[in-house]
């Protein structure tokens, strides 16, 4: 039985001729009609970001994972459970595409225009994400440290990250509408009594932590006690626009910020401090009983062991008296 014989010489140079007649056809097809190699085009350009980006995200994340087992770099593990570098990963594609459109044949400068604005406003979008997770991952190393058990700064990060998606979401709407972000800032301005009105629980909250934490009126952990809310516990969270306490029944009592400036409230961490607690009661005694203690008395009350060295500190002490005079 012998094997099949391969192609000779001029059977491979008819397959490489039908080949390459197929692939003018192709071309010459594309050419006939350009938005059909515009479109396999941007598709292959799509495709090309989404394999970068899921390429770039296991790197990133496999080399995040490696360092995050270095002792000196715990802090990578914060950033890892915030999903600081996932964000930066997502921003890949967007990226691809902007500087790939300059590759894509036959493409208007309109559609150019529409695609990298949009290309744009998922950059802005996946890089204030990662800002706002990276402050998240500071808030969480900063929380372990000394200084936080006095200081919290969650209400400031809040703040922060209020503000920084704000302009985000200005510069997102300007880049997709292909106008100058001053333009929409100009129409905030305007809008000024609405925003403060909109806004106004969070601007007041804002001013009483800075309060609070400035002048340490409230800590995490103080034992508070505000009867008009129903609050008797502990502080457990201070946030941007709530402060929770943990009542001794464990049940959760939100107090907005600001009405822990413009209300009162009592705050037992004093009392804690000093290791010891005032206790005050009644004691009712009939003033026809109260006489001297007789010797007989007094033999009975030494027996009692808690007494007996008091009781001798105190004859000693009328003894002395009684000499003197």
């Amino acid at each position: 039985m012998t094997p099949p014989s391969s192609l000779n010489g001029p059977d491979a140079f008819m397959d490489i001729h039908s080949l390459w007649l197929k692939t003018q056809e192709l071309w010459d097809m594309l050419d006939q009609h350009p938005w059909v190699r515009t479109g396999l085009a941007l598709i292959l350009l799509l495709t090309a970001a989404l394999v970068l980006g899921r390429v770039a995200r296991f790197l990133v994340l496999y080399a995040v994972r490696m360092l995050g087992r270095q002792p000196s770099l715990h802090w990578v593990n914060d950033f890892r459970h915030n999903k600081v570098f996932h964000r930066l990963a997502q921003m890949v594609p967007s990226l691809v595409i902007q500087f790939g459109l300059t590759l894509v044949p036959g493409l208007s400068t309109a559609g150019r225009n529409v695609i990298g604005n949009i290309a744009m406003a998922f950059t802005i979008l996946f890089m204030t994400l990662a800002i706002g997770t990276l402050l998240n991952a500071l808030l969480d190393i900063y929380a372990r440290t000394e200084h936080a058990r006095t200081r919290s700064i969650k209400g400031y990060v809040q703040l922060s990250k209020m503000i920084l998606y704000v302009f985000a979401g200005i510069i997102i709407v300007a880049t997709l509408i292909d106008r100058s972000p001053m333009l929409l800032l100009s129409g905030l301005g305007a809008m000024s009594a609405v925003i403060l009105l909109v806004y106004k629980d969070t601007l007041l909250s804002f001013v009483a932590s800075v309060q609070l934490t400035s002048n340490d009126m409230l800590r995490v952990g103080d034992w508070i006690e505000m009867p008009q809310v129903g609050a008797d516990g502990d502080v457990v969270d201070i946030t941007l626009h709530t402060v929770k306490v943990q009542n001794f029944d464990k049940t959760i009592v939100s107090i907005p910020t600001w009405r822990l400036m413009s209300e009162s409230f009592r705050n037992w961490r004093g009392m804690q401090q000093s290791g010891g607690r005032r206790i005050k009661r009644s004691l009712f005694i009939d003033a026809s009983g109260v006489r001297f203690v007789r010797d007989d008395e007094e033999q009975q009350l030494m027996q009692i062991h808690l007494l007996t060295d008091y009781i001798g500190r105190k004859q000693a002490e009328l003894l002395a008296w009684n000499q003197a005079q």
